[in-house]
């Protein structure tokens, strides 16, 4: 099957310009799989928690998976995508949605707030889902979703495969320079396939701004980078991937990545 990652810089506060844009770049995209960055509809540097609730969406009834919907359906592929989520109650998250060609199929809230994050959203409270979905031709596969910082910790990637995940899709916002070169460890230490969907540009607050670093990658479950944007430039990046591949654990006759843990040893708080 095809992962496509788009990479672009979303339009603070413009959710229905950047539905436009997504659209437009995504036109004539071939893909099975298709991760769109952190917060794609929105931008990322809120300048108040009143401008972050201004873009929150309701989900699944906001416009932002009403489009995805439409497009996956078109298109038979499934998309993950992050946005920031206006529950019933009115707390506020940074979440990514999974949206198949049946429409909405889950929720993920984001673990691990990073820096002003914390000034508007919640810890997401849903622990990390493992969905089940398909490719163009039908065949089935196990689909993580974790959001740009959690990358920073091993447990969401690593809870992600103990569930069954073939694929991690990881919509992010990054502005760290370490990230690129942590995924292929992410995908290797964890025998999955991951596939970064980063944005580029910038967004100032105040006297403050952000640049972010671009390089989207789409990793195997050998670490090895299948494909991976520039740091500047709105583009698309692709790779054929097998998700059954990743389902081999066993490392030598002898070992096996999961079987050989001892996690009665290592003392985790």
């Amino acid at each position: 099957m095809r992962v496509a990652l788009l990479q672009f810089s979303p339009e603070y506060l413009q959710t229905e310009r950047n539905l436009d844009t997504v659209e437009r770049l995504l036109d004539g995209v071939d893909a099975d799989l298709v991760v769109l960055p952190e917060l794609f509809s929105s931008g990322y540097f809120f300048r108040s928690t009143e401008d972050a609730r201004t873009a929150a969406e309701s989900i699944p009834d906001g416009p932002s998976v009403e489009r995805l919907a439409k497009w996956a359906k078109s298109s038979g592929a499934t998309y993950v995508a992050g946005l920031p989520e206006q529950a019933e109650d009115g707390r506020l998250f940074n979440s990514a949605v999974v949206v198949t060609p049946r429409g909405w199929l889950g929720t993920y809230r984001k673990t691990h707030l990073f820096y002003e994050e914390k000034l508007h959203f919640l810890p997401g409270d849903m622990g990390f889902p493992v969905f089940t979905v398909t490719d163009c031709a039908g065949n089935a596969y196990r689909l993580g979703v974790m959001i740009c910082f959690d990358w920073y910790f091993p447990e969401a990637a690593r809870s992600l495969a103990l569930s069954g995940a073939d694929v991690i899709a990881h919509p992010s916002n990054l502005v760290r320079p370490d990230c690129p070169r942590s995924m292929p460890i992410r995908a290797l230490e964890n025998h999955v396939f991951t596939a970064t969907a980063n944005r580029v540009g910038t967004e100032t607050k105040g006297e403050e701004t952000l640049y972010f670093i671009g390089q989207s990658l789409i990793c195997d479950p050998n670490g090895h980078v299948l494909a991976t944007a520039s740091m500047t430039e709105t583009e698309v990046v692709s790779a054929e991937v097998d998700p059954k591949s990743a389902r081999d654990r066993q490392l030598t006759a002898h070992n096996h990545l999961f079987e050989d843990r001892r996690p009665d040893h290592y003392g985790l708080g």
